[in-house]
């Protein structure tokens, strides 16, 4: 045993005093005894009864973790099924109007048009359909026209680009044979149109053909051949024309009073208009409207 670990004390024993010779009363006796200290636990229970607490401090602990996820997950449930609910029931009523819609559509459908009576002899399965669409190319307006041969449709009327050259009345005199006149242009569109024909049938810069505009009748006063005065916004006149050029020396006393057009290389904003005089031979476009088909 260790010395730390012993405990010394010094015990007297004196005897009574007594009549026996035997015995001195002066005599001790000197016992040594020896004592192991041991460090004992103030409390031998106390580690035992901390471990305890904390185990079940502990498993409380858990337990009201659990009990709080139980719940979130119990809330995010019921959250989900309202969800589902709803959107059931969105879906339904969306359905249910468009089927009302449908329903709706049918019915109007069926009120102002009636199916034709079944066909006692339908066409073989093997034969093709009839086809309701206009083929490639095909401008549905000029499928409704009708123009001679040689005449050119355009929107509600024809065109004839004469190939012979005269003057401006023999042109117009030509035209009406053939049941129409020089042409009067009463749009950008159809100015557009003609510009572009032209360049396509002019074989030089002089090439250019008549249309039905004069000022014969009054110098300055701009006329078709219908009567009706020029259109201030519909003037397509090239540069400085028209110039009423004499010629050199007056050679040309009458002035330039009848109307030609063209550009052999394209015109700048369609400008392709030049007086000239009404004597000189030139094509000419004639003008007619268009019969239906």
């Amino acid at each position: 045993m260790p010395e730390a670990d012993v405990t010394y004390a010094d015990v007297q024993f004196k005897r009574p005093k007594t009549n026996d010779p035997f015995l001195s009363s002066d005599d001790t006796t000197y016992s040594e005894i020896k004592t192991q200290r041991s460090e004992l636990p103030v409390c031998a229970n106390c580690s035992q009864q901390q471990v305890g607490s904390n185990r079940k401090r502990h498993v409380t602990s858990e337990r009201a973790a659990l009990l709080v996820l139980s719940l979130l997950l119990v809330a995010a449930i019921i959250a989900l099924g309202f969800t589902i609910f709803n959107n059931v029931g969105t879906k339904r009523n969306v359905t249910k109007s468009e089927d009302e819609q449908l329903k709706e559509v049918k019915t109007g459908s069926s009120d102002q048009t009636k199916s034709p009576p079944p066909s006692s002899c339908p066409p073989p399965p093997t034969c093709p359909l009839p086809s309701t669409s206009p083929p490639p190319g095909l401008n549905l307006n000029e499928k409704r026209l009708k123009c001679e041969a040689g005449w050119e449709p355009h929107g509600e009327k024809c065109y004839y680009f004469t190939t012979t050259k005269s003057s401006w009345k023999d042109s117009r005199d030509g035209c009406k044979l053939n049941g129409g006149d020089l042409v009067k242009i009463d749009s950008r569109e159809e100015q557009i149109f003609l510009e572009a024909r032209l360049r396509e049938k002019m074989e030089e810069a002089e090439d250019k053909f008549w249309i039905g505009l004069t000022d014969s009748e009054e110098e300055g006063r701009w006329l078709w051949v219908d009567g009706s005065s020029l259109d201030t916004c519909l003037k397509f006149w090239n540069g400085n024309e028209p110039d009423d050029w004499k010629g050199n020396n007056g050679t040309n006393p009458d002035g330039e009073d009848c109307v030609r057009m063209g550009e052999k290389g394209g015109a700048a904003d369609l400008k392709c208009w030049f007086d000239k005089s009404c004597n000189v031979p030139h094509k000419s476009i004639c003008e007619k409207a268009a019969e239906t088909s």
